[in-house]
């Protein structure tokens, strides 16, 4: 009779048990020559040592599914145990939500975004609203740390406001700035388990913070991934861009048709094109609007937008020049 200690670690221990921990009960089951004793996520085997084994085999199948697709059901179960593939792979899946939906590239934009992040340490996506560069982009950051590739992921967005002023927030400084940083936490509520999110936040493996928390790092074995970066001035992109560290991979995401930084500066976004072109392990990756995923509105309303700045500026430089200033007294 020997005891053996098996660590649930990457899965998240009530996906794993199941809804009353019904899994549980059917590992049990189907497993009686060995005793299971389940606390948080640990679970204690005894038994024989061949009994022991056979079991961890077992144990190590759907801890990975558990991990792969996030979920696990006493049909899964069973086909385990039977030696047969719970479920048909999607080849094309990045992750898989918390509802066990495949999240893929929808768009060749996408795709793109994918094939780059592969090959490349450095990797800028831009687009128009709704072409889904973030949450690819997030997908990719949440895979890695699954596989093991990378150890954390970071997270950063500049606390610019879109046109408004907020004013003093109260709060201490993770409220004033979560409500910047809230369409990240949105993302990857979709792709992690609510207590697995909380517990990778609480421990460090999952970073949000404002740019300006950057300064002085140097961050290794990490996906960082920078959001909204056409709201950063080119020093603030560059203080980013040189926290690259080893093992390190970064995607920089924003529209530049979207800036709200003051007239007077110019956006970094705008500015790294022309600055880092020619370095191969750099891909900038362009998505327009046959990329956009959200409503279909959307589209129009990036349509609508477009031509309206076309109309303007072509109303601009119809414009005769104005010399009465020079000729008054």
């Amino acid at each position: 009779m020997i005891e053996r200690h098996f660590l649930l670690d990457e899965a998240d221990p009530m996906l794993f048990y199941g809804v009353g921990n019904a899994n549980l009960r059917m590992l049990r089951s189907l497993q009686p020559k060995v005793r299971l004793v389940a606390r948080g996520d640990v679970i204690k085997v005894l038994g024989d040592e061949t009994d022991v084994a056979q079991f961890e085999t077992l144990f190590e199948r759907l801890k990975a599914h558990c991990i792969r697709y996030n979920s696990l059901s006493e049909e899964d179960i069973l086909a385990t145990v039977r030696g047969l593939q719970p479920r048909e792979e999607n080849r094309t899946a990045i992750v898989y939500s918390t509802s066990g939906k495949p999240i893929a590239p929808k768009t060749s934009g996408q795709q793109r975004i994918v094939e780059a992040f592969e090959g490349h340490d450095l990797v800028f996506a831009i687009g128009p609203a709704g072409t889904g560069k973030t949450y690819v982009a997030i997908a990719l950051a949440v895979r890695a740390l699954k596989q093991k590739e990378v150890k954390r992921i970071i997270l950063s967005r500049p606390a610019v406001e879109a046109g408004e002023k907020l004013g003093f927030l109260p709060g201490d400084m993770k409220d004033k700035v979560d409500p910047y940083l809230q369409p990240l936490y949105d993302a990857l509520g979709e792709m992690l388990p609510m207590a697995k999110l909380q517990d990778y936040i609480e421990t460090g493996v999952i970073q949000i913070a404002p740019l300006a928390f950057m300064r002085g790092r140097t961050l290794n074995d990490a996906v960082v991934i920078l959001d909204e970066a056409q709201n950063t001035t080119r020093a603030q992109l560059r203080m980013f861009l040189t926290r690259l560290g080893h093992g390190t991979k970064m995607i920089v995401t924003g529209d530049v048709t979207q800036i709200d930084l003051p007239a007077v500066q110019r956006s970094g976004l705008v500015d790294a094109r022309s600055v880092l072109a020619g370095i191969d392990e750099i891909a900038f990756i362009d998505l327009d609007r046959s990329d956009i995923v959200r409503h279909r509105l959307v589209t129009r309303i990036v349509n609508a937008y477009e031509a309206a700045n076309v109309a303007q500026q072509h109303e601009t430089n119809k414009k005769p020049y104005n010399d009465e200033s020079l000729n008054s007294n």
